[in-house]
């Protein structure tokens, strides 16, 4: 895959140079504009258990859009729903994990699985599960805010909070914990869980968070009275 991402980092778009007869996948909605002899087709990659698994588990749409230049290279721009940033890594016959809701596109010889996510899902506030993408080719996925990259070496550990994760490479463990030392300063922080990562790998975080946001508006809105 040949992109650029412009209008970093807080609404970004990222354009897609096709090849004649190239072929990406994208999440359903995700494409702002194209070139006329790029085609669309919808359908449910996987079959419909492989489609409801990623629209239940993974947070994706139900159909997966393919997009693919006819007679001649064509381009095609994609963006998120949320204002943020893009981030691109190229997989050579390596595995990569996202995030529930961060998947963009991706080369059609990328596969886009939920299935492992839901035996080492992130839990509590951060509620994610994980889409575990293999290949070699590659992929665009979003944060809401800005990204930031965090490499860890060997037997490193770091923790950042489930709400603010947005992917890792394969090296990677985790586990999830609690943000204090007990529940009580867990829940008076604010801070909910996080996941410890140990390394060797990298980390792509988000600057800000989707729950936050919903919290900070739910706080805000005016009660019903009686």
């Amino acid at each position: 895959m040949r992109c650029e991402i412009r209008y970093q980092p807080s609404y970004s778009l990222a354009v897609v140079h096709l090849e004649p007869g190239e072929e990406v996948q994208a999440e359903a909605g995700a494409m702002v504009s194209m070139s006329s002899n790029v085609e669309l087709e919808a359908e449910m990659k996987g079959g419909f258990l492989g489609a409801l698994g990623r629209s239940v588990l993974g947070g994706e749409s139900f159909f997966t859009s393919r997009y693919q230049a006819r007679g001649g290279p064509g381009e095609l721009a994609l963006a998120p729903t949320l204002p943020g940033d893009i981030g691109y890594v190229e997989l050579k016959g390596e595995t990569f994990y996202l995030k529930s809701g961060a998947y963009l596109a991706a080369d059609a010889g990328l596969s886009v699985d939920s299935r492992w996510g839901g035996a080492r899902g992130f839990f509590g506030s951060g509620g994610l599960f994980l889409l575990q993408v293999k290949g070699t080719g590659g992929l665009l996925f979003t944060s809401y805010g800005a990204l930031h990259e965090k490499d860890l070496g060997p037997g490193e550990r770091y923790r950042v909070d489930t709400g603010h994760v947005v992917g890792f490479s394969d090296g990677l463990r985790f586990s999830v914990q609690k943000a204090g030392k007990g529940w009580f300063s867990t829940v008076a922080s604010g801070e909910g869980l996080v996941c410890e990562f140990t390394g060797p790998g990298r980390i792509y975080l988000q600057t800000r968070s989707e729950e936050a946001l919903v919290n900070w508006m739910v706080a805000r809105m005016p009660s019903k009275k009686d």
